[in-house]
Order: structure tokens, then sequence, then C-alpha cells
């Protein structure tokens, strides 16, 4: 009988333990985000980091009363607020430990299986997106600002399940993949980013219900769509780059580019899960892409259907953040370790 002893540093423990908690904690935030802007809470706090001027809800008559003083333009909302508020301590709990990370990361910088680099850059991208969620809500739901900030939740999400896999996966099996294979599961990750752009653009702009019917829109294959200012990035909510309202065909062009994305998206992943299928120490993997797969394109189906229930859309954000955690493991899974 061997025994194995862990010679490990405290610090290089409780970073494996941090960076499992963070990961976890950042698909929080991110399912949370989804359920806060669905909600239409993402300006029940006018005002950032703070509520109205303080760190809590305004719960009281008097409170309610100062805050609503203090931001005539604003009606204080209790509920939304704490949704929105709920988002923020989460989010900057989610900072606390990241912070914690590069310490304990440059601390135990031998022993971590990534350059300590990589959480501190962490810290400043999630300082960058702290600056998107006060603008998202001083720019009034600005789409670039919004969709910007639901694309580093999700590049952020990323970079935690990369470092968690990295620490508390097992690495034993070696994985021969041919370079074509590796070049394609590496670029499903692009695939899947402009595609989660294409849905937060669509959801930002309201064009999520652009048509309802599927899988034509508006009763045909091709609708009369305006793809100039649906896809004009400068430009404020509901409106043109001329300042004007953005058209029925603008948002059309919105849902249908965000639709044809899905079937790329779903062409491309599948037939790689397919072939993902045929390696024994990524079968697993292959499956679960599968599966949450064909659950994404069934609900992004039924909120169309259904008239975008709030279960359902947040329930798309959710899926939508396992492909990326499924992308992640499975690009982590075929990287091999740097020697030590």
């Amino acid at each position: 009988m061997h025994i194995v002893l862990d010679n490990s540093t405290k610090s290089f423990k409780l970073f494996k333990k941090l960076a499992l908690v963070a990961a976890v904690l950042a698909l929080c935030v991110v399912v949370l985000g989804a359920y806060v802007r669905l909600n239409d809470a993402g300006l029940g706090c006018p005002d950032w980091p703070g509520c109205y001027g303080a760190l809590t809800v305004p719960e009281s008559e008097s409170a309610i009363r100062t805050a609503q003083t203090a931001y005539p333009n604003s009606t204080v909302h209790v509920g939304k607020a704490w949704k929105e508020m709920a988002h923020r301590y989460l989010a900057g709990t989610l900072g606390l430990i990241i912070v914690t990370m590069v310490v304990l990361g440059w601390r135990a910088k031998k022993e971590i299986k990534t350059t300590p680099w990589l959480p501190t850059f962490l810290v400043f991208f999630i300082g960058f997106q702290a600056a998107l969620g006060m603008w998202t809500v001083t720019m009034l739901l600005k789409p670039a600002i919004v969709s910007s900030h639901l694309l580093g939740g999700m590049a952020s999400l990323a970079i935690l399940v990369w470092l968690a896999h990295r620490h508390c996966a097992n690495f034993n099996a070696d994985i021969h993949l041919p370079n074509g294979m590796k070049l394609a599961i590496r670029f499903s990750l692009i695939i899947l980013f402009m595609q989660i752009f294409l849905g937060g653009w669509t959801s930002t702009n309201y064009a999520a219900l652009a048509c309802t019917d599927f899988p034509t829109c508006h009763g045909v294959w091709l609708p009369p769509m305006d793809f100039k200012d649906a896809f004009h990035l400068f430009r404020e909510l509901g409106q043109n780059a001329n300042g004007g309202a953005l058209t029925l065909e603008s948002i059309t062009a919105i849902q249908w580019a965000h639709r044809l994305g899905a079937a790329i998206t779903l062409i491309y992943l599948g037939i790689l899960a397919l072939n993902v299928l045929k390696y024994r120490q990524l079968k697993l993997l292959a499956i679960l892409l599968l599966i949450v797969l064909a659950a994404q394109i069934s609900l992004g189906i039924a909120n169309l259907i259904l008239h975008l229930p709030l279960l359902l859309a947040v329930a798309h954000n959710f899926g939508a953040a396992l492909l990326v955690v499924t992308l992640v493991t499975l690009n982590s899974k075929i990287t091999k370790l740097p020697a030590r």
C-alpha cells in the first residue's frame, strides 16, 4: 500500500477551493443578471453602486420619501430594487473572492497550474465589468453596454471555469486528437460567443418577439428586414442611428439573425459533439454537450411559441451559460498541464 502525501501549501489548497467556488458563483451571477434584466429590474436602482444613495433598498415610508425626493425622475419599486441589489451583492462577493485568489495565486505561483497572471487579469476584467454595470444604469440600458455586460459575464464565467477545471479535474488520461479536431474544439467557443452576442442583442433591443411564428417569420422565410439600423451599435434603446424610432423591419432583422445564428450553432456544435463521441475520455462531455444543446434549442423555440415567459427566458440564459461551461471544460480537457 502506497501512501501519497500532499505537500501542497495552504495557499495552493485554498486557491483550488476558491477557484471552484468562484466558478459556481459566476454561474449564479450570470443567471441572476439575466433574471434581473428580463424582469425589467435593471433600473430598479437609478444610481450605482448603492441604491437611491444607500447601500440597501429604501423600504420604510420615510426612506422611500427621501429617495423619491433625491431622485424625482425615478419611481421607487422596492421589489425590483432588491432584485438589482441582490445581483450587485453577489457580483461584489465574486469580486472579493477573485482578489483573494490573486493573492493566493502569487503566493503559490510555483504550484498553481496556470500562470498567476490569469487571475490577475481577471481582477481588472471584473473591474471593467463593474464599470459596464454602472454604465448600464447611468446610460439607461443602452443596447451596446448591456450586451457587452452580458458578454463580459460569460467571459468571466469561462475564465473561472478554466481555472477550476485546471486545478480540480483529473488529467491522468492522455488524449490524442488530430490537430484539426483540436482546432474545431477551440473554434467552438468563438461560434458560441457570437451566438451569445446575438442573443444578448435580441434581448436588450426587446426583439425576442419581433416575430412569434416558427420556423417562418411573419409567415415567410425572408421577411422585410433592415440590418443597417438593427446592428448599429452606437444608438439609444429603441432608436435608430438618426434618433428616430426603431422600425419593425429593424427588430425583425435582429430576431432573424439570432435564429440564423442558432441554426449555425446547432449544426456546428452538433457535428462536433458527434465526432468527439469517438474518444473514450471525452464521451461524457460530448453527451452532455448534445443534451444541453438540444435543451437550449428547445427552450428558444418554446420562448417564441409561448411569448417569452420569464421562467423559460431565464432558463434559456442558463442554457447558454451551461454551453460555455461545457465547451470550456472540453477545451481544458484537451490541453495538457504545464510541466513542473
